[in-house]
């Protein structure tokens, strides 16, 4: 169960936060009482990272183009002005 933080709590008692996070799991930090942030173990949040990158077998099995994740994006360069001859 996570627990809440207020932000000014979380900055004066950090190791005790990061303490409830690697012990109880996620924390909540509050700002002007709305929600912020989350502090997690570093395992969950590659497990989460994980799971939103597809693999290779993922991309070719999906019934949709998904092109995006393979395409490199393009460099654009500055073009040299080309010289007039007469």
């Amino acid at each position: 169960m996570s627990k809440t933080w207020q932000v000014q709590d979380a900055k004066a008692r950090f190791s005790e936060l990061l303490e409830a996070s690697l012990n109880e799991g996620p924390q909540v930090v509050t700002k002007r009482g709305v929600e912020a942030a989350v502090l997690v173990p570093i395992e969950q949040w590659r497990r989460l990272e994980k799971m939103t990158k597809p693999n290779l077998k993922e991309l070719l099995l999906a019934p949709e183009g998904r092109t995006e994740a393979l395409v490199p994006r393009r460099i654009s360069h500055r073009h040299r002005a080309t010289p007039i001859l007469e």
